[in-house]
């Protein structure tokens, strides 16, 4: 039923799994708040990344695949527009899976692929002062690392902003469970540590039918860093470890030749990293 109305360009498969790219809006900022260590006459040779006002645009998107019988959604997005901010890109998710014929009731499991606010936004909603999960019928997965860094005093308020809100709740209301390095979720889906961008950082690794797939995370937040690859945002708690990850995955993505899914790229973030006169570029689906 799901997928019989779907559009097809916002599909992509791996073996027998059909992924689905939904978003919840999109965050832009000034390159030079976002990269603040680049300079930004480095940015000369890569302006078509940038938005017509020289800003950095993230898409926000979460992947909905079926796996082993169950309905997957990776990464729920900001959340809700506040009052404040009634005007805000963001907060399209619910409208999106609408639109694609997908009731929160249909998810089984939420995998978060890191604790930032803009990956964990719809885990729950407000009902009556009281935290309500937004996907009633799922259970939550997130790397016990991250779950840690959250409930740091001096990470919280710069970092984990709202995970006091949208994660924390989970656990008395018994629905989170815990990921390690290289945890296997379903037979076909496989948490992959990826860390720096925050401690407990995962990438998920997609393998059926012969063929695999990433689903990146944070690891990347906009195409130039494929040639720039020691580019760190301000985003990365760790931007050493950061690095030394983004190198490493995106040379095991290059030698395995894997299809990549990456989330805060143009909409749908399906596509290839490619190699054209010894640098590598984003060649999107």
């Amino acid at each position: 039923r799901v997928w019989e109305i779907i559009m097809r360009e916002n599909v992509m498969n791996i073996g027998d799994i059909e992924i689905l790219s939904i978003s919840d809006g999109k965050l832009e900022f000034d390159i030079c708040e976002f990269f603040p260590s680049i300079p930004d006459e480095s940015w000369d040779q890569y302006r078509g990344h940038l938005t017509e006002d020289n800003k950095v645009s993230f898409n926000l998107a979460s992947f909905f695949l079926r796996s082993d019988g169950k309905n997957v959604l990776v990464d729920t997005g900001m959340g809700p527009r506040s009052p404040r901010h009634p005007d805000a890109p963001w907060g399209e998710l619910m409208d999106d899976m609408k639109r694609y014929d997908i009731n929160p009731t249909d998810v089984d499991l939420v995998i978060m692929t890191h604790a930032h606010r803009d990956h964990i936004g719809w885990n729950l909603t407000q009902e009556n002062g009281n935290s309500v999960p937004t996907f009633p019928n799922a259970r939550y997965c997130l790397s016990y690392k991250d779950w840690e860094a959250c409930h740091n005093p001096d990470l919280i308020r710069d970092r984990f902003p709202n995970a006091e809100r949208c994660v924390w709740p989970l656990q008395e209301l018994g629905l989170i469970d815990f990921l390690d390095e290289d945890t296997s979720i379903t037979s076909e889906l496989k948490a992959i540590a990826t860390p720096g961008h925050t401690p407990g950082h995962f990438s998920i690794q997609i393998s059926s039918g012969g063929e695999t797939g990433i689903i990146l995370g944070d690891v990347l937040h906009n195409a130039a860093q494929l040639q720039e690859m020691d580019w760190s945002s301000r985003a990365d708690i760790d931007p050493d470890l950061a690095r030394e990850t983004r190198h490493s995955i995106v040379n095991l993505i290059e030698a395995n030749d894997y299809k990549v899914l990456a989330g805060h790229l143009p909409s749908p973030g399906f596509g290839k990293i490619i190699r054209l006169n010894g640098k590598r570029y984003w060649q999107g689906f």
